[in-house]
């Protein structure tokens, strides 16, 4: 049940703010009460749902403040990870080619939660090669209290269409072993998507992108 609740969150299908009541998430998902509210303590243990008294669960929303420290976070654990990256094989280049072409079908299909999957699966085949397991798991902490905010940078077809091209520059620069063009383009993926979360903190309204 923590998985299923989780995935909602990280894939946007639940969003920051929004208030999830446990009798209908029961009959949704077709279960008892019992076990969404055990899912909901767990994830408020983990920071991804707020409880209020007298008021129920919603998934949590981050300040601005907050959200900019996860960014400054992310930004020194994951350059420090790349810089210890040892040299790529032609499988593991490959492996990232596949998970980038998932990824544009995914786009293409407007199935945004698992293009969320993809994307970190992407990143994180990148990250784990340098062997950093605690820095690794501190860098997946912080991803997933900023999920649910990618998930809706992904609304954007604009968006969707810099983050495959970004990914593929990425490949490049691993190809080339260039570590210092590697660090630079993903400072600049990061801020594209933090940038863009404005929008949100703003409290402009959110729609998701349907198919024409």
């Amino acid at each position: 049940m923590v998985t299923e609740l989780r995935r909602m969150i990280m894939s946007g299908e639940l969003l920051p703010g929004q208030q999830i009541r446990q009798e209908s998430m029961a009959e949704r998902l077709g279960v008892s009460r019992i076990p969404v509210r055990e899912g909901l303590r767990q994830l408020t243990a983990d920071g991804l749902v707020s409880h209020t008294r007298n008021v129920g669960y919603t998934v949590a929303r981050l300040s601005q403040a907050e959200f900019d420290q996860i960014y400054v976070m992310r930004r020194l654990l994951e350059t420090e990870v790349l810089r210890r990256l040892p040299p790529f094989t032609e499988a593991q280049l490959r492996h990232l080619t596949e998970l980038n072409d998932e990824m544009a079908a995914e786009s293409d299909r407007l199935d945004l939660a698992a293009m969320m999957v993809r994307n970190h699966d992407f990143h994180f085949a990148i990250f784990r090669p340098a062997g950093l397991g605690l820095l690794i798991d501190e860098i997946e902490r912080l991803w997933s209290w900023a999920a649910p905010y990618h998930a809706v940078y992904l609304y954007s077809a604009d968006s969707r269409q810099a983050v495959l091209a970004e990914h593929q520059a990425m490949i490049d620069a691993l190809r080339d072993n260039d570590t210092e063009r590697l660090i630079a383009i993903m400072d600049g993926h990061r801020h594209g998507s933090e940038t863009q979360m404005g929008l949100i903190f703003s409290g402009a309204p959110i729609v998701r992108p349907s198919p024409a």
